[in-house]
């Protein structure tokens, strides 16, 4: 196979019946999902799933996520179905929604990091689960982007990371969300966020009495459990510094940041929303969204994040997001973007 075949989303029905064939056949694929593009090897292939790791340069503790197309799937590959798990699936799924649940012993260990549990999901996207289908395997699928750097929501964005490492690329336009899934753990009495994404805290406690967050969400000190959430990541080339607090105080400071590391020769860049735009004069000031439809900047973080890349800005200046709702998502990735250099005010 050409290691540089990319197939466009109008040549989508002649495309998936080779995507398929490569995934058996171990080899690496590029598959569009609601959330992000993802970078798909057979899951049950030790051997294919380590080109996953050497092609992002993703180190091998990480875990990553099973994408399966149906149910029976899903009894394949972990031990038991928790009445949590089947309340979570009959909402969500298929959906931007991983579940952590104990795995049964085919699934490597080189998947789960050498954990008991693993972390599956149905994608919504109708060319991934189809893929998935025709594969009749399921398909370890982390983003497909050079480890640490902004996941892709453009197929610009794949072919800029992993153009020649991988042999099939398959493009199905922008994604919808823009952010990864939600992982929940299911595996135990309470379920537990272990990364915010779409599907919101509110969403499960309209299916759940209780919902547990992972302590790793605000405390850094202690590690991850989720995959995609260990290591540093998300990040622009420039350092990044959130400012977070009332929004007149943010814009203020923000504009006293500016102008400081101006005057040391440094190149900024700031991340606004379209409520704030007017109030700055920096010329490599970019828009997430409207604060009124978070939606949009979950949408648009990725893709911000490698627009300042093009800009060969020094530094980012970013406004914080109200942490409610899809918010959530959007101040976890935004943080691990900035390695949690945050400014209170």
């Amino acid at each position: 196979m050409n290691k540089k075949t990319i197939i466009k989303k109008s040549d989508e029905e002649n495309a998936l019946e080779l995507a398929a064939s490569i995934l058996r056949n171990g080899g690496l694929v590029v598959i569009p999902t609601e959330t992000v593009y993802g970078l798909g090897a057979n899951a049950l292939n030790t051997e294919a799933v380590k080109k996953i790791f050497k092609a992002k340069g993703r180190p091998q503790d990480n875990p990553l996520i099973v994408h399966i197309s149906n149910i029976s799937q899903l009894n394949y590959l972990v031990e038991d179905i928790t009445d949590s798990a089947k309340l979570a699936i009959e909402k969500f799924w298929p959906g931007p929604l991983t579940l952590i649940m104990k795995k049964k012993d085919i699934v490597p260990d080189i998947i789960t990091g050498g954990l008991d549990t693993v972390a599956i999901r149905m994608p919504k996207n109708n060319i991934a689960r189809k893929i998935i289908e025709l594969a009749d395997t399921p398909v370890a699928a982390p983003s497909a982007n050079i480890s640490g750097r902004p996941s892709p929501t453009y197929i610009n964005h794949v072919k800029e990371d992993l153009f020649g490492k991988v042999d099939m690329i398959i493009d199905g336009g922008k994604t919808d969300v823009g952010l990864e899934s939600t992982v929940l753990d299911v595996s135990g009495k309470t379920p537990m966020i272990l990364r915010p994404g779409d599907i919101t805290r509110e969403d499960l406690l309209e299916v759940f009495d209780e919902v547990e967050q992972d302590k790793s969400l605000k405390d850094k000190k202690i590690v991850p459990k989720s995959p995609g959430q260990k290591y540093k990541h998300y990040s622009p080339k420039a350092n990044m510094k959130i400012i977070r607090g009332d929004l007149e105080k943010v814009i203020k400071r923000i504009n006293i940041l500016d102008r400081d590391y101006g005057e040391k020769g440094l190149k900024v860049g700031i991340l606004a929303t379209e409520e704030t735009k007017g109030r700055y004069e920096n010329e490599n000031l970019l828009i997430l969204g409207s604060r009124r439809y978070p939606s949009t900047i979950a949408s648009n973080l990725f893709l911000m994040l490698r627009e300042f890349d093009k800009l060969d800005v020094d530094i980012i200046l970013a406004e914080a997001i109200e942490e409610k709702g899809i918010g959530s998502a959007i101040m976890n990735r935004m943080e691990k973007a900035a390695g949690y250099d945050i400014e209170n005010v």
